[in-house]
């Protein structure tokens, strides 16, 4: 303990002037804006000094594709001229990911990655060499190692990267944001099995987290914006006044007449049925392979602050379901208020997550 106090005071003290050692931040592009955060490490531990996020239209990014490039370039340059980004940590979308487990053979990292390169084509359906992929170990080193992999497309992260160069933005690292979530949500050493849920505004993407790294991930294409919907059609209002409606009430409202809940109900039901067949598939596996059983759900996303839903989801899922934590490995609170709102901040657990990639080492 004393070794880690020195080591970190070391770093802040003895650290290089800022303009030799400018912070990188944590970057999400999704479909429904940019958010950016930006730490400092102080000697109570670590701030989330800086944090934005620039709106994006409907359909800018559409299945984890940056469609709309221009107005995505916009929103980068603008966010980090803003909040003075000079460096950033940069998720590409889990939908254009392939994640997959393998038995590698080697007994270091530049071995695994030979020994899983050798049958590329067996977990990523397109041809290597148009493949980047990296893999971490998840299990005891031995004549074979269990490692878990992400593959990507190269066009995928040239996307990215392009965007970012013509922002004005240098990435330092670029990563599945299901490796960043986990990241903020979970303490650092942490053993659990747990199931993430990120309602967004048009996708909710579903991550199976052991030991903070993801074994299951997939992208279910219906989100918040489908509430919304809903309430529109049943009140006939505009989307700011169902957004309003919704954040109300949620899945708890005494509407005498029952169709506001029924009209919700439709909707949000389909997004648990989904949840739930997935769930059960990884509970059922983890009972015959040995693995272990998820055992809580984090819910995190712009639309996880709904009234009601953790609750909505607990009685399917049969496992707690509560609401994400991304400042737990932040300073402790009794030293340092957070700058943004609780429930805003539920957006913000990717970004804070690529934040703090720099501060695990």
């Amino acid at each position: 303990m004393a070794s880690n106090a020195f080591e970190r005071l070391a770093r802040i003290e003895l650290a290089p002037p800022r303009y030799l050692s400018l912070p990188t931040a944590g970057v999400d592009v999704s479909a429904s804006g940019v958010k950016v955060a930006v730490l400092k490490e102080k000697l109570h531990g670590i701030e989330l000094v800086a944090f934005g996020e620039a709106r994006l239209p409907l359909g800018a990014v559409s299945g984890g594709e940056m469609s709309d490039r221009k107005t995505i370039v916009d929103a980068v340059r603008s966010l980090s001229k803003k909040h003075h980004v000079k460096f950033a940590n940069l998720a590409l979308s889990e939908s254009r990911s392939y994640l997959f487990e393998a038995a590698a053979s080697g007994k270091d990292l530049a071995a695994w990655k030979t020994s899983v390169e050798q049958r590329l084509d067996e977990y990523v359906p397109l041809p290597p060499q148009e493949v980047a992929f990296d893999v971490v170990p998840v299990g005891v080193p031995g004549d074979t190692t269990p490692v878990v992999g992400v593959g990507y497309a190269h066009r995928v992260i040239e996307e990215s990267l392009a965007v970012f160069e013509e922002s004005g933005v240098v990435v330092r690292a670029i990563e599945n944001e299901m490796f960043s979530m986990p990241r903020a949500l979970l303490p650092k050493g942490d053993q659990e099995t747990v199931l993430i849920i990120d309602i967004g505004k048009s996708t909710t993407k579903l991550a199976i987290v052991s030991k903070r790294i993801p074994h299951f991930a997939t992208t279910l294409d219906i989100g918040g914006h489908a509430l919304t919907l809903a309430v529109q059609k049943h009140f006939g209002v505009t989307e700011e006044e169902a957004k309003r409606v919704k954040a109300e009430h949620g899945l708890v409202s005494t509407d005498a007449d029952g169709g506001y809940i029924e009209a919700m109900l439709s909707t949000v039901s389909a997004i648990r049925e989904e949840i739930v067949r997935r769930l059960e598939y990884w509970q059922s596996r983890a009972r015959q392979e040995g693995r272990d059983p998820v055992t809580r759900a984090i819910l995190v996303g712009g639309n996880a602050t709904v009234r009601g839903l953790p609750e909505y989801l607990e009685t399917s899922l049969r496992v707690p379901v509560e609401l994400g934590d991304v400042f737990r490995n932040l300073a402790p609170r009794d030293q340092w208020l957070p700058p943004l709102d609780y429930l805003e901040s539920l957006a913000y657990a990717t970004a804070i997550g690529l934040a703090l990639r720099d501060y695990e080492v």
